[in-house]
């Protein structure tokens, strides 16, 4: 006999698209493209090399630096004749990468570690917990910043890495408090009740339940990540160039700010649009995640 709230109902994407709003349909589809566009960047036809200096090659000479938008660079030319279009889209890379390593980490281990303490509580959560609260206690981005120049390695790897062990922590007190809340709930007591081993129940009870909220937070932490990478790539603390990214090419523009806006503009409004679906996604998946549990 099954307790669990869970619907049977098979979930349908399309059911869910047409559900969202006017405006949160554009911020998931400009994530799809920026996804799509930027795992497949090889593949797009047409598609400059973002490292390309064509000045130095083109007799045309200075004219192709800082170029405004025309048919032949659809966002026109930074200060050294590379393609913005081509920067923007493999800078994506570096963002996407960050928020992939900051969200599979922080929902694998620390959704897990999150829903196993606040279900079986006790002298392991308190353990657990007072761990988090050390690691917390110290600023987030002073303690990124010292791990980053203590290895000496500007690496995407590297980067990865650090900010997927940081983001462990925030992501099992978010999943501790909505374990603890549903291990309260009446089909958890019907299932220990039956003798249900409580590994059973933390697989197949709570976890799942514990998961929209974790996945909801996911989406707003990651629109920090991306904000994050930038101020640390603008910094000279991300990725070496010339591998693009879009703090770096903020940082590259602003010394030709009088000349031309246009290499700094792109790549900002690319972040901004970039944070704000990731927000209004997450608020999305957020609202649909309360009613949910209300209804349990």
């Amino acid at each position: 006999m099954k307790f669990s709230p869970r619907s049977k109902r098979k979930f349908s994407f399309l059911e869910a698209f047409k559900s969202m709003s006017f405006l949160t349909k554009l911020c998931f589809s400009w994530l799809v493209i920026l996804v799509l566009t930027a795992i497949f960047a090889d593949l797009i036809p047409g598609l400059d090399d973002p490292n390309y200096q064509a000045w130095l090659f083109d007799t045309t000479g200075n004219e192709l630096r800082n170029d405004t938008p025309s048919w032949n660079h659809w966002l026109g030319t930074d200060v050294n004749g590379r393609d913005i279009l081509a920067r923007l889209i493999y800078g994506a890379r570096v963002s996407l990468a960050v928020v992939a390593s900051g969200v599979t980490c922080g929902v694998v281990f620390g959704g897990l570690f999150g829903s196993f303490v606040g279900y079986v509580r006790g002298k392991r959560e308190a353990a657990v917990m007072a761990t988090i609260d050390v690691i917390l206690a110290f600023p987030g981005l002073v303690l990124l910043l010292t791990i980053i120049t203590f290895v000496g390695a500007r690496d995407l790897k590297v980067l990865c890495i650090i900010i997927g062990a940081l983001s462990i922590p925030i992501y099992t007190r978010v999943a501790r408090a909505n374990a603890l809340t549903i291990s309260r709930r009446e089909f958890v007591a019907a299932a220990e009740a039956l003798g249900t081993k409580q590994r059973t129940i933390l697989i197949k009870e709570i976890v799942p339940n514990v998961l929209p909220t974790v996945l909801a937070y996911a989406l707003v932490a990651a629109a920090v990540l991306v904000a994050l990478e930038g101020a640390l790539a603008f910094l000279g603390l991300s990725v070496e160039s010339p591998a693009p990214s879009w703090g770096n090419m903020i940082n590259l523009a602003r010394a030709d700010l009088r000349v031309t806006i246009w290499p700094a503009v792109w790549p900002s409004l690319a972040l901004v649009f970039t944070v704000f679906s990731l927000n209004n996604v997450g608020d999305w998946i957020r609202q649909k995640a309360q009613k949910r549990a209300a209804a349990i």
